[in-house]
């Protein structure tokens, strides 16, 4: 499957430039080697990465073919294949073709679609090309941002834009399959603070607010917030979206559900993980293929003797949820 464009590059790992020389190449692989084998202090999973990164640019051929990008392809529309901002579509969102594991077809596929509102990762792109066009530098024509062998030269900061935006887009086109039943808003904006909420998702199952990343490695829950190698100190999605979630909640006169944070597939060892205490007990980690589940059936539907089970509101009350949430949501 294509990598995330937040992953390390085969250069990241063997800590060279792309501009390096064969010699320093060679130099950089037998070093990394000598660092990461578990016998002098390293890891097998760092050794197989070198490995790896090796095989992928250790020769002239393979470094050209992995230059060139191949088989990875990133989204050049940013997603516009979606609902646009603020228009009710039932055309869903569109994924971007460099989205890993959507796990989309855990779904049940509906020719009605779901109603769907902003345009999810909009901000984000606009975030990644502007930071692009600023290492580009000015006055250098950037004539295809989205450039595979551009993107994977970039620095780590301005690729981890690009891979949200795709995370969003892949979250958003999940829910729009799901049939009329479901209503999603993208990047919608929380009172004055400037902060947003990636998708607010109203179904029979509840009201979810939910957050679409992808930091390009493997993520966990510890001590209520999630944690990785690639997750900054300061950073607490978790804690962030519930932030986030109770003052929306309070704007907008609702309760939600349940917090949902959605990472690609192979970047959470297990299903489903549960906060269990604290502040934000209840919210959820979820694989990307198990967010339909969990949006039909509620957290109670994936974690057995989870909190926030099934709330299985009628028809007029979701009638009454979606006009109140219409009128009132936002967007960044």
């Amino acid at each position: 499957m294509p990598e995330s464009p937040a992953a390390q590059s085969a250069y990241d790992v063997l800590g060279v430039s792309p501009t390096s020389t064969e010699d320093e190449l060679r130099r950089a692989y037998r070093l990394r080697l000598r660092e990461t084998h578990p016998d002098t202090g390293g890891s097998a999973t760092q050794f197989q990465a070198v490995q790896v990164a090796w095989s992928r640019i250790g020769t002239a051929a393979d470094r050209a073919i992995y230059d060139a990008g191949s088989g990875n392809r990133f989204d050049r529309s940013g997603g516009e294949t979606g609902a646009g901002r603020g228009s009710g579509s039932g055309g869903g969102a569109g994924s971007g073709m460099g989205s890993r594991a959507s796990g989309a077809s855990q779904g049940t596929p509906s020719t009605l679609k779901a109603r769907s509102f902003g345009h999810p990762g909009g901000d984000e792109r606009v975030h990644y090309l502007t930071l692009m066009r600023e290492w580009v530098g000015r006055g250098v024509e950037l004539k295809d941002p989205y450039d595979p062998a551009l993107v994977r030269s970039a620095p780590r900061e301005i690729r981890r834009w690009l891979a949200k935006a795709i995370a969003e887009e892949e979250t958003a086109r999940i829910v729009s399959t799901m049939g009329i039943g479901f209503t999603v808003w993208n990047n919608v904006l929380v009172g004055r603070t400037g902060e947003n909420i990636d998708h607010v998702v109203l179904g029979p199952a509840g009201l979810f607010a939910i957050a679409s990343h992808d930091w390009g490695s493997e993520v966990r829950l510890s001590k209520s917030e999630l944690v990785g190698d690639d997750i900054a100190d300061d950073e607490e999605p978790l804690r962030n979206l519930g932030q986030s979630s109770r003052m929306l909640s309070k704007s907008l006169g609702v309760k939600f559900t349940a917090l949902v944070v959605v990472v690609p597939d192979e970047d959470l060892a297990v299903g489903y993980a549960q906060v269990e205490r604290g502040r934000i007990a209840g919210a959820v980690v979820v694989r990307r293929s198990v967010l339909p589940q969990l949006l039909r059936n509620g957290v109670s539907g994936v974690v057995p003797g989870g909190r926030g089970g099934p709330e299985r509101a009628s028809v007029d009350r979701i009638f009454e949820l979606r006009s109140r949430l219409q009128d009132s949501i936002r967007f960044v």
